[in-house]
């Protein structure tokens, strides 16, 4: 059940000591990836975190701990996740990334679970 389910909360549940990559690779060797050096550099370059992968977490904006966050929760490719206010704090264009990265996990088959506090984000496009 545990591999099937991931969860993206509303702060960012990174290591600031960390990489961008080590904190995907910490995620993938715990949920036991095959293939786990393809698969962070999959998910580097699909949340637009390539250029930042060898930076300290401690250098990255809000929008970038927001996007890692996301990536982490995505290793496995789990068929359920659970999005807790997955664009509190970020910028516009942050926010918008983000709502592309989840209607392409629903257009996938993904099932997400999402709770915002913002009327205005577009929640109703996802079904």
């Amino acid at each position: 059940m545990r591999r099937s389910i991931s969860l993206t909360g509303q702060f960012a549940a990174v290591d600031d000591v960390l990489s961008a990559r080590e904190n995907l690779e910490l995620v993938g060797d715990l949920r036991h990836i095959e293939n786990l050096a393809q698969t962070v550099e999959g998910l580097l370059e699909r949340l637009g975190l390539t250029d930042a992968a060898d930076r300290r977490m401690a250098t990255f904006s809000g929008g970038m701990r927001g996007r890692l966050d996301i990536a982490m929760s995505l290793i496995g490719d789990p068929p359920v996740i659970f999005f807790d206010e997955p664009t509190t704090g970020l910028d516009p264009e942050a926010r918008n990334d983000v709502w592309q990265t989840i209607r392409t996990l629903a257009n996938r088959g993904t099932t997400i679970f999402l709770t915002t506090q913002y009327l205005e984000e577009p929640t109703s496009s996802l079904t």
